[in-house]
């Protein structure tokens, strides 16, 4: 607006009489004194016999004789003393030119720069009250006055960009093209006046809060960009661009941490305007220490912000332990719950955010009973039906789903049906490998039994994860026992397809056996345990309980139910302790029971900690309420041994023997077994090496074809 007023006053006070009566004042009074300087330097000239006169090279001082100029051709007949005299006379009248002309020029400088003091009064005249109504308006804020004085003193040193009207029209099409790229560069010029406003927060309630998704080096700090003119990239104060820490400045800017780390600089670049309280914008090139080239450098800008940075946890202990900065920089860390508790509140919680997105998105509304299962669905995400997944995302695209399903079934309202369908079709997405997994153990190629009885083999189940889903799948483990020295072995640990989590729970049930059984001596056993035909890394101690009852059945040659699987882990106390998708597991191995034949004898034995953590599918529960398939929970191994085995664990008595009959006793009778067996072996052993001390030579070594 003051361009614009500018533009208007400051011609207007130019055209104006009294700027002409001062401007002509000014020149009258100059050229006067001009005139008399010349008309001294005539009288002088001609009291030496010379006169002035201008040419067009200039001023010339020619020689006369009684008042009248000597011809040249006239000149040379001269007495040689009077041309001696007229040179002397003419040097002093050149002396005295020389002055008068310097006297001229000085009265030019003097002229100019009244007439330049005169356009200035003028000018500040003009814009003397736009300016004092923007001091008024900005007072107290001084970085803003002096910006205000700086405009008043360019605006005075370039006033004749603004004495030109903008209205100037003219028939003549070479005079109009002229003055249309005046106009151009005019316009460009005064520019130079505009204000780049990066925030204007005018509008906003409260301070702001940005959330910035792509957080470039540029889209933090602010970028200069630039324009082509005449085949030259050029930039000014018009081309800086505002970043996210202007944008939340004196407000919150929240990040993604892995979005911030991806992009090159930005990290570095986020705690330096932090540490520094300033947004210095800059261009990415000087910090590659590349040839600098002229930009401009905007001045830094104060920087009050904070800034909340989203993350895992596992990231926040990487960088709290790898830049030295990090924890002087963010001292709050707040842990976000991936849950909640099941109870009205939270309840709740969880209708109003289904509210609130179906009207944000303009999506069909849910009955009550899709409500409530949409609620149920959220117990299954967390796999405790105590408690509510926080993952809102997840319930956000059932939602979307369900309204889509129910619009397509030309129905307003969303029901459960909907709900229902869109939870199957999510499934129906993801499940392929599943399914073929599940065809493999169906028709015999993934041996898997699901009736009768089995020494030393049980099924376990492990889960397969694929990223968005998740599913159970039954695995054969097996075990088998000779006579050695105590060595218990994976197979899997033996060739490294083990993980350290499932070696730790290995370690932990050898432990079991040896604290178990080895009090009297040490167990004369060698035992082998496997995943049957698995090939790919085994990881996780949810099968360790399932190996020991493996190895317990092949030990004491008894005998387990091939209708039950299990999970759970162990302690080396025998305690069965809980694992994670125990709801996958039981489903995966119900799945195939089901294609199998259910007898009604199957089903999972499972920790007893885990049995809040089920949220099973409809069709599991009525199977179950029907007597077809079956889940048990262990808090023990005795426990578990007696559902799979269908004897007594046993107790020690007074003597600290197990009953006979009992899994324990049996397990010991055969751990004597094998100790008299490995006793016996080493007595024929040590016969064997005295005899050969004594000189005689064993049969075998005699008979050169036995010792080839």
């Amino acid at each position: 607006q003051f361009v614009s007023d500018a533009q208007r006053e400051i011609p207007r006070a130019f055209d104006s009489d009294d700027y002409a009566r001062r401007q002509r004042e000014v020149l009258t009074e100059i050229g006067g004194r001009r005139d008399k300087l010349f008309e001294e330097l005539q009288q002088f000239a001609v009291a030496n016999s010379f006169t002035i006169q201008m040419t067009q090279t200039g001023i010339a001082t020619i020689p006369t004789i009684n008042n009248q100029p000597i011809p040249n051709e006239a000149y040379g007949l001269l007495p040689e003393t009077q041309r001696q005299e007229i040179e002397k006379h003419g040097k002093l009248v050149q002396e005295r030119l020389g002055a008068t002309m310097r006297q001229a020029r000085q009265l030019e400088r003097e002229a100019a720069e009244r007439i330049v003091a005169l356009d200035r009064d003028v000018t500040l005249f003009a814009i003397g009250p736009l300016l004092h109504e923007l001091r008024e308006r900005y007072d107290g804020v001084d970085e803003v006055r002096h910006y205000i004085d700086a405009v008043q003193e360019d605006v005075l040193a370039n006033y004749g960009e603004f004495r030109v009207p903008d209205s100037m029209a003219t028939p003549d099409p070479a005079q109009a093209a002229a003055l249309q790229m005046q106009a151009g560069r005019r316009a460009e010029y005064l520019a130079r006046y505009q204000v780049n406003v990066l925030i204007d927060n005018s509008g906003t309630h409260g301070a702001p809060v940005i959330s910035e998704r792509n957080p470039t080096y540029y889209n933090l700090i602010g970028r200069m960009d630039y324009r082509s003119m005449f085949g030259t990239m050029i930039t000014d104060f018009r081309e800086i661009k505002p970043g996210a820490l202007h944008r939340a400045n004196g407000g919150l800017l929240v990040l993604h941490a892995t979005d911030i780390l991806r992009q090159p600089f930005a990290w570095e670049a986020l705690k330096r305007a932090l540490l520094c309280r300033e947004i210095r914008i800059e261009h990415m090139g000087e910090q590659l220490s590349m040839v600098p080239v002229a930009t401009l450098r905007p001045e830094p800008i104060p920087l009050d912000i904070k800034v909340i940075l989203i993350g895992s946890s596992m990231l926040y202990q990487a960088l709290y332990a790898a830049d030295e900065d990090f924890a002087e920089l963010f001292k709050v860390k707040a842990d976000f719950a991936p849950d909640m508790t099941w109870n009205d509140e939270n309840v709740g919680h969880y209708v109003a955010f289904i509210s609130r997105h179906i009207r944000d998105n303009d999506l069909r509304h849910l009955d009550r009973v899709a409500v409530a299962r949409i609620i149920e669905h959220g117990a299954r995400l967390r796999e405790d039906r105590r408690k509510l997944s926080a993952r809102m995302l997840e319930i956000a695209n059932v939602l979307t789903e369900a309204s889509y399903w129910a619009g397509k079934a030309g129905r307003e309202i969303v029901s459960a049906e909907d709900v229902n369908h869109a939870i199957d079709m999510k499934v129906y997405r993801s499940n392929l490998i599943e399914e073929r997994v599940h065809e493999m153990l169906t028709d015999g190629t993934i041996d898997v039994e699901t009736t009768g009885k089995r020494v030393g083999q049980i099924n376990g189940i492990a889960v397969l994860s694929l990223g968005d889903y998740a599913f159970g799948q039954p695995s054969r483990i097996s075990a088998r026992v000779a006579l050695g020295s105590g060595e218990v072995e994976s197979v899997e640990r033996e060739i490294k397809l083990s993980g350290p989590v499932h070696a730790k729970g290995f370690l932990i049930l050898t432990g079991y056996l040896h604290g178990q059984y080895g009090q009297e001596a040490p167990l004369a056993i060698r035992s082998t345990i496997t995943f049957e035909q698995s090939y790919d890394e085994v990881e996780g101690d949810s099968a360790s309980s399932v190996e020991l009852y493996a190895l317990l059945s092949a030990i004491g040659d008894i005998p387990l139910r091939q209708s039950i699987a299990v999970t759970g882990s162990v302690d080396q106390y025998g305690k069965v302790q809980a694992v994670g998708g125990v709801t996958d597991k039981i489903e995966g191995f119900f799945k195939v029971c089901r294609s199998l034949g259910l007898t009604g004898e199957q089903g999972v034995i499972i920790p007893a900690t885990n049995v809040p953590s089920l949220m099973l599918s409809d069709e599991v529960v009525t199977a179950v309420e029907a007597g077809q398939f079956h889940i048990w929970s262990a808090r023990t191994i005795d426990e578990g041994i007696e559902m799979l085995t269908g004897i007594p664990a046993g107790r020690r008595d007074a003597n600290g023997e197990y009953p006979p009959e009992s899994v324990h006793g049996r397990v010991v009778a055969r751990l004597r077994h094998y100790a008299a067996q490995a006793h016996a072996f080493a007595a024929t052993r040590t016969a064997a090496l005295a005899t050969s001390d004594d000189g005689a030579q064993p049969v075998a070594a005699q008979d050169p074809s036995a010792a080839s």
